[in-house]
């Protein structure tokens, strides 16, 4: 039988697609831009005409829409949203009791599903029309799907025409033999993912950092702001001959290739190609890696593994925080017991650049935050605040950065870090931490005010 022939044969409607959820199972919908939307919203219809319909567990990750599901009637009681990293979407589900986190080291994500989930019931997500030798390409993806495919008993894509086919090296598509259902959507624009304005707070932070990238570095820009400020810095540097090997491909990579930094050419693997796990943006990011040779999508178990990472001279790997404490310890997915984010693959990336021969990996963040009623409070707190997530662990942090300064904790004491990290603290805070430093025997007479 003919590829075209088994596509008519498996091709159904989202609506009839979706009869095979039953309560009590476990739905993933993959990850990211992935995530399905004629079948989410099929099944959130059948949700509603169907009330028994109850008890589901769904599986996601970095929404960039709100799930259709988790806004049925009553459904902080019907079903549960568990995340492998928290958008400002999940956020909020969390806050109303029926979103969870899913804990997870991200380099080991792919091994979760095949030796520790095992089995879920149905998978369903967004793919790029089949091409000729009968494949779905995962498009933005790559992550944990074919690890996920493995381990599910029914497998439903969602075919989307906008979807970019990104090329990789292993793990980037499936065949239509392991496809149970096709559905055709209705071809929705690919959700974009916005960096956000880049605050003069981020270009202080960027100005302390690109001087710190040499020549034939190779890259890894983590989500939000300040990786982007870096990025949009390096673009108008004079850096040459760079490379990237990160996991989350965002649009200040896009800017860098077009202004010619980016060759890849002194990468020790991968030479010439840009790795990436799983990518999200503007439509200008998406229309740049589609169908492009140079990009590289690969699973995250190969992109974040650290002995991948340490092969590769001059890595850099630029990260945001929540919080810092006088220890050095980084809290980048909690404020207290609120969660925010998730782990992603900061400490594969903290570990792997350690490694690298020249490699530097920096953690930044804001000085301050505004409360609710205008005030501030310090990013640089004595400890992590109480119920707190440590991401990275005190011995793995090498540097952190504010816009008050760099400074490199790696090879020091604790009152050494606690002198330290108190210098980049905004000026407002300093006495204060000085004192809770004092109280906490990490101060020595010697140490500068």
């Amino acid at each position: 039988m003919g590829y075209q022939e088994m596509y008519k044969q498996k091709l159904v409607t989202a609506e009839e697609a979706v009869k095979v959820v039953k309560s009590g199972q476990w739905v993933d919908y993959g990850f990211c831009a992935n995530h399905p939307v004629a079948l989410d919203k099929a099944l959130a219809a059948r949700m509603e005409a169907e009330p028994d319909l109850t008890h589901l567990n769904f599986r996601g990750g970095i929404a960039l829409w709100v799930p259709a599901v988790t806004q049925v009637t009553d459904a902080a009681n019907r079903l549960n949203w568990n995340s492998w990293h928290t958008s400002g979407i999940e956020r909020k589900l969390v806050d109303k009791g029926y979103g969870y986190y899913n804990v997870l080291r991200y380099s080991e994500m792919p091994r979760y599903y095949r030796d520790n989930i095992k089995h879920l019931d149905v998978l369903m997500f967004q793919v790029a029309p089949m091409d000729k030798h009968g494949y779905f390409n995962f498009g933005l993806n790559a992550s944990q799907l074919a690890a996920a495919c493995e381990c599910a008993d029914t497998i439903i894509v969602e075919v989307n025409q906008n979807m970019p086919v990104c090329f990789g090296g292993h793990e980037v598509s499936i065949h239509i033999d392991q496809v149970d259902m096709i559905v055709e959507g209705e071809n929705p624009p690919v959700a974009e993912m916005g960096a956000g304005k880049i605050s003069e707070i981020d270009e202080a932070v960027a100005k302390l950092i690109v001087p710190e990238i040499p020549d034939r570095a190779c890259l890894q820009l983590g989500i939000g702001g300040m990786p982007n400020a870096v990025g949009s810095l390096i673009a108008q540097s004079d850096l040459k001959d760079l490379g990237v090997h990160t996991e989350m491909y965002v649009d200040a990579f896009v800017d860098i290739s077009n202004a010619g930094k980016i060759t890849g050419l002194h990468k020790s693997h991968n030479k010439g190609r840009q790795v990436y796990t799983f990518a999200a943006g503007t439509k200008k990011l998406y229309d740049f890696i589609d169908g492009n040779p140079e990009m590289m999508a690969a699973p995250v178990d190969y992109v974040n593994d650290i002995r991948v990472i340490s092969q590769l001279d001059n890595f850099m790997s630029i990260n945001n925080a929540v919080e810092v404490d006088l220890f050095g310890q980084v809290a980048s997915e909690t404020a207290g017991t609120r969660h925010i984010s998730g782990a992603g693959g900061q400490l594969d990336f903290v570990l792997g650049a350690y490694l690298s021969k020249g490699g530097k990996s920096f953690i930044c963040c804001s000085s301050t935050v505004q409360n609710k009623d205008g005030s501030l409070k310090s990013r640089i707190k004595p400890f992590v605040t109480p119920g707190g997530i440590v991401t990275c662990t005190r011995a793995n942090t090498q540097y952190v950065v504010t816009e008050y300064g760099i400074v490199n904790l790696k090879g020091t004491s604790t009152w050494q870090r606690a002198e330290k990290l108190i210098s980049i603290a905004h000026p407002d805070f300093r006495d204060e931490l000085i004192a809770e430093a004092e109280k906490m025997n990490i101060w020595c007479p010697s140490n500068k005010r």
